[in-house]
């Protein structure tokens, strides 16, 4: 039996896929927005050692608790005020933005990666070893996964690895049953089916073949996953068992500025909107990716 081979995707075509992406994406104007701001935050966060106006560890004596500049009392060298030591609060954020975007893309590496091989593995040989793995990510979708977190965090010794470890862990599920979901559709296609009597090897069917085919709906969870990412690794810092003090992590700020909440409310304030509207814009991302990779969500 002869196999037609794949048309090869041509630069031509490829562009024109290109185009009809970002057309259904920027229909979306808020995941426009989202990626204007997501894409600031990177450039910030790349270009903070040469940004940010002051060093974010150096400490200015009988500057503590300086109020933003635009408020009474405030002083134009420290914009958003500084912090209880005397530490400038915009320098921390920008420096700030490099650990939790740092983050998110490792947590969604391991995540990713680990789901995709289990999801494999279990949506393409089935039985016992598709058994095996779902109730092995059961047992971990059975936990609060801000709870599950803490639990291992603890048992493995607060650090910021520990912590994007632990995160990683607790995300991985969403993957993998995406992935196992999305390889059962598949390998009961046409495509496959063809290269399995043309005599592509397990590890050709499910890498090369299948896979591919599987990327739109990951990308998206990719991306939710990643503003779920931040805010984990922020509460876990936030309760003294992710990034460790003096790193300018946003959540360790919070834990650091949460006893002056009522006398000096930048330093609670500002962090908690950084990581607000940095969430925010990778959700509003994550909302253009699904309109723009779902085909039942394209308009005509």
């Amino acid at each position: 039996m002869s196999v037609t081979p794949a048309t090869p995707v041509t630069p031509a075509r490829g562009l024109s896929g290109l185009r009809e992406f970002w057309y259904y994406f920027s229909q979306n104007t808020g995941a426009v927005i989202g990626l204007v701001i997501f894409v600031l935050l990177v450039l910030i966060a790349v270009f903070s050692p040469w940004i940010a106006p002051h060093d974010p560890a150096k400490i200015y004596n009988g500057f503590f608790l300086v109020p933003p500049a635009w408020q009474e009392g405030g002083d134009g060298r420290f914009i958003f005020g500084t912090d209880a030591i005397g530490r400038d609060i915009l320098s921390r954020l920008m420096h700030g933005a490099r650990y939790s975007l740092l983050i998110g893309a490792v947590v969604v590496a391991i995540s990713l990666t680990g789901g995709i091989i289990l999801g494999l593995l279990a949506g393409y040989f089935r039985g016992w070893v598709d058994t095996l793995i779902m109730r092995l990510m059961d047992i971990i979708l059975a936990f609060p996964s801000l709870l599950l977190a803490l639990v291992m965090v603890t048992v493995l010794g607060p650090g910021l690895f520990n912590a994007m470890l632990a995160i990683a862990i607790v995300l991985q599920p969403h993957f993998a049953r995406l992935t196992r979901a999305a390889v059962i559709a598949e390998n009961s296609r046409e495509y496959v089916t063809s290269a399995k009597v043309a005599g592509a090897s397990h590890i050709r069917l499910m890498l090369v073949t299948i896979l591919p085919n599987c990327l739109g709906p990951l990308i998206v969870q990719a991306t939710l996953s990643f503003s779920s990412a931040i805010l984990d690794a922020a509460a876990l810092g936030f309760l003294g068992l992710g990034a460790q003090p003096p790193t300018p992590e946003w959540g360790t700020m919070l834990a650091d500025a949460r006893e002056f909440i009522l006398r000096a409310w930048w330093v609670i304030t500002i962090p908690g909107l950084a990581i607000l509207v940095t969430v925010l814009a990778i959700n509003l991302i994550g909302d253009g990716l699904r309109d723009a990779l779902d085909p039942k969500l394209k308009r005509s």
